[in-house]
């Protein structure tokens, strides 16, 4: 796969308190996986075979099984339901299953420290 960037917004709360709904993401498409970082990834569908959408995820290790597969955790993990390698008989994920890893966000709202709301810039010539 050729590399690309990629815009991708958050919807959930799994990666919490690292990303928020609403933040914006620069994703890098076809980037090989880096531990530690986050990625872009296709889980194996559910219990029903439906198709889960792609997510947001911490590659946090590679598979001791088998290295070429990796290990990925959501942040948030005391959400109730949160799905990782750990869970739902997910486990570690191809190669091909990392879609895109993650540059840097775009936070859904600058937070602006309290004593700075309301100020205007000034030129620095008062007269």
């Amino acid at each position: 796969m050729p590399l690309a960037l990629g815009l991708v917004v958050v919807k959930g709360r799994s990666m919490e308190p690292t990303l928020h709904t609403g933040d914006r993401m620069v994703v890098l498409k076809g980037a090989p996986p880096r531990l530690g970082r986050l990625a872009i990834v296709r889980l194996p569908p559910d219990d029903d075979g439906a198709p889960r959408p792609l997510a947001v995820k911490r590659v946090t290790m590679r598979d001791p099984a088998d290295p070429a597969r990796y290990w990925v955790e959501s942040d948030n993990q005391g959400l109730f339901g949160v799905a990782d390698s750990w869970t739902h008989g997910i486990g570690s994920l191809a190669r091909e299953q990392i879609r895109a890893l993650v540059l840097f966000r775009i936070p859904h709202r600058i937070r602006v420290p309290k004593g700075r709301r309301g100020r205007r810039a000034t030129t620095g010539n008062a007269g």
